[in-house]
């Protein structure tokens, strides 16, 4: 199949062009590097640097069957600074992307989306069926794409699928050799803010222990991004006309901050100082995804744990430090 994964050149959206690519299909990236990396971008994939505004009809003329949609904005404080640039890059880029679909007749699209769409739950683990009510621009806009999604597949049969998920982790080893992980600026997850500390030699920030959960500290769902990969991989094949799928993915569990602290020092074999802060505001104690939806209709699971997230996140950091 040939394949067109906008972002392609980011953290997730590499991973996953790599595997598409490993799986025989004919694969397309499509990056304006404002946060992607072009050294990113698989083996065996084209790529294309530009926006979805500019580029997106160009590159799905080339007899492109089926789209990958990572290109967003993604960073939650940011986008409450500056809610407007969220909107138009996120809804607006999408829109001009399924405009251009349309009118080429391209018509299954997997979207990359967010658990941050529930907000604050009421529960957990949280349920597609739950209230979306998203506490920043940037989970806004992600429901509006979803909302988006599901009328281009009332009126214009498209077939998609949104994945939900928390924190992503880990690394990916591409058949060269290449390791594929996070490189953000600024880093905003835990994993590799605690190995780039064991590093440095510089203390881990904990904002709150005094949750309640079983040590104090927030509990997270985290999911390693060649699991998540798959799953984009079982979407694609799931996407179905006149079909909107919205599934969570998550490990079904969660880890509290301590908790990813320690399996980090396990890994490093580096005794990791950790400060207790005040809590940050809007921090729920737990948040955590049932993904039980997506094992029962795509037989997907999560089959890699903590240590798996944290050994790769390492190993990625040391072969870039090697460089």
């Amino acid at each position: 199949m040939r394949v067109l994964v906008t972002g392609g050149a980011g953290y997730i959206g590499s991973v996953v062009a790599g595997r598409l690519v490993a799986a025989g299909h004919d694969v397309t990236v499509l990056d304006d590097l404002s946060t992607g990396f072009a050294d990113a971008v698989p083996p065996g994939a084209a790529f294309v640097k530009g926006t979805l505004r500019d580029c997106a009809a160009e590159v799905l003329a080339d007899d492109i069957e089926a789209v990958l949609h990572f290109a967003a904005k993604s960073l939650v404080g940011e986008s409450v600074a500056n809610p407007a640039r969220y909107w138009s890059n996120n809804l607006g880029g999408t829109i001009s992307l399924l405009e251009a679909m349309r009118e080429i007749g391209v018509r299954t699209i997997v979207f990359s989306s967010t658990a941050a769409v529930y907000g604050e739950p009421g529960r957990t683990p949280i349920l597609e069926t739950d209230p979306t009510r998203p506490t920043s621009p940037y989970g806004a806009t992600k429901i509006a794409v979803d909302t988006t999604l599901t009328e281009f597949c009332r009126l214009h049969g498209f077939g998609a699928v949104s994945l939900r998920y928390f924190n992503v982790a880990g690394a990916f080893q591409g058949a060269d050799g290449r390791w594929l992980g996070e490189r953000h600026h600024p880093e905003t997850h835990l994993i590799p803010n605690v190995l780039a500390a064991a590093t440095e030699g510089q203390p881990v920030q904990i904002f709150g222990d005094d949750y309640p959960t079983p040590d104090g500290t927030c509990v997270r769902d985290y999911i390693h991004v060649t699991d998540l990969a798959d799953a984009h991989l079982r979407a694609l094949a799931a996407a179905r006309p006149g079909e909107h799928r919205i599934y969570n993915l998550g490990n079904g569990a969660g880890f509290s901050v301590r908790e990813v602290i320690e399996v980090c020092r396990e890994v490093t074999g580096i005794d990791i100082a950790a400060e207790v802060g005040p809590r940050r505001a809007g921090d729920p104690a737990v948040l955590v995804a049932s993904s039980a939806k997506i094992q029962s209709e795509l037989d997907w699971r999560a089959s890699r744990d903590l240590r798996a997230m944290a050994a790769d996140a390492w190993a990625f950091a040391q072969a870039r430090a090697s460089r």
